[in-house]
């Protein structure tokens, strides 16, 4: 593609996450994003730089492709690069990338959302490159209490309950669906167990030790691999704060960045990805173990930016120059974030306030003061929009309810 094309960023998506990436086009290229979804959600509202439109059926795989080719036959000569916003979206566009040749598409091949996408199947391929993960039990059926003591399992309660494959999991709704659940009791685990299958959910479900610490013991790795499978780039996150919401529970709310070779198993992880020719943006979450020192357990990864990709942007490495200008470029070169950023979406009263580890606080306000804080909805830019501001200012002031309500430790 000509370097003097028009930029055109196409969002599948309306939360957060799409935020984060428009702002990032924004901020790069001075450009505006399309943005398709099933309805408009707060995240995106009233933006300045987001055309957003609402199409009610975009989750169905038809309807997708029809408005990305009409979008495409209407932007002829544009440089289109296209992302997904959430699991369901960037699933459907990897599955269907060689009908959507007009578009730059920065996630891996079909093979890698039928395999490595899936927790258990993700945890196989830890096992082949030495990547350390909890201790985990594996079913595919409903199962009895009886086999799920502390003796069947190998590891004691609390323990953890997530399904294997998320994209399939949110197809199918309940009452009390969480996106990861604590379990106390097998008896607990039985029923957790039998509610997701009860569902419709028809994939694996995870059963897992409970890794000892709160969210600042949680660090989140993004990496990105160009079209040929090298990795390219790769920058950590230290969490302070994670989302506690039911379905949100996890979401970053607070991020550190941290240096790379501060993450012991990061070369693991880049071999990996290359060993299995990933392309594209890949999310992983992990956690190290309270009261050690380089006890790190990779939980999984996502097929797509994170949520919270903003810390990227934040820490000089910006999503959207890596999909338009680096993904079908050629070279060896792999950038290692080395910039340490405060990076947040949440009030930062809310940040100091539940953080537990308060030397993460204290190093969170210092940077505030050598100007390293990015927040990802407070935008001057988009600021000057009073529809805008007023929208921002309810979301952040809904935040600080959300975790008198649901923040475990008061």
């Amino acid at each position: 593609m000509s370097e003097n094309k028009t930029i055109t960023p196409v969002l599948l998506g309306a939360d957060l996450n799409c935020y984060n990436v428009a702002k990032a086009f924004h901020i790069k290229y001075g450009v505006k994003s399309y943005a398709f979804g099933r309805y408009a959600v707060s995240a995106t509202k009233y933006s300045r730089f987001i055309n957003f439109k609402s199409i009610p059926d975009i989750d169905n795989e038809k309807v997708m492709l029809d408005t990305l080719h009409s979008f495409a036959d209407y932007h002829l000569g544009d440089k289109l690069v296209l992302f997904g916003c959430t699991d369901d979206y960037v699933a459907m566009i990897i599955r269907n990338k060689e009908m959507l040749s007009d578009y730059i598409i920065p996630y891996p091949s079909v093979e890698m959302l039928e395999t490595i996408s899936k927790k258990a199947d993700f945890y196989d391929f830890c096992d082949k490159h030495d990547i350390p993960y909890p201790k985990t039990v594996v079913t595919s059926k409903k199962i009895s209490k009886d086999d799920l003591t502390p003796e069947k399992l190998g590891f004691k309660y609390p323990i953890i309950i997530k399904p294997s494959s998320s994209v399939i999991y949110w197809k199918h709704s309940f009452d009390g669906m969480k996106k990861v659940y604590t379990s106390s009791s097998p008896a607990e685990s039985e029923s957790i167990i039998n509610r997701i299958y009860d569902s419709g959910y028809d994939d694996k479900i995870i059963i897992q030790e409970m890794i000892d610490g709160g969210d600042s013991q949680m660090r989140v790795l993004t990496t990105f691999s160009d079209s040929k499978g090298k990795v390219r780039a790769m920058c950590l996150g230290h969490t302070l704060l994670e989302e506690h919401t039911p379905k949100g529970l996890g979401n970053h709310a607070a991020i550190i960045t941290e240096p790379i070779s501060s993450l012991p198993i990061a070369s693991k992880i880049k071999k990996m990805l290359e060993d299995v020719h990933y392309t594209g943006f890949g999310n992983f979450d992990i956690k190290l173990r309270e009261g050690t020192e380089d006890d790190f357990n990779v939980f999984e990864i996502n097929l797509r930016q994170g949520r919270s990709n903003y810390y990227l942007t934040s820490a000089g490495i910006n999503v959207a120059e890596l999909a338009t200008e680096v993904f079908n470029s050629d070279g060896n070169d792999c950038l290692m974030n080395e910039n340490v950023v405060f990076w947040h979406h949440i009030p930062k009263n809310v940040v100091y306030k539940y953080t537990e580890d308060k030397k993460l606080v204290e190093k969170a306000k210092q940077l505030t003061k050598e100007g390293k804080e990015y927040s990802s909805i407070w935008y001057p830019y988009d600021m000057l929009n009073p529809l805008r501001f007023v929208c921002v200012t309810e979301q952040l002031r809904r935040q600080e309810k959300k975790y008198r309500i649901y923040y475990p430790h008061k």
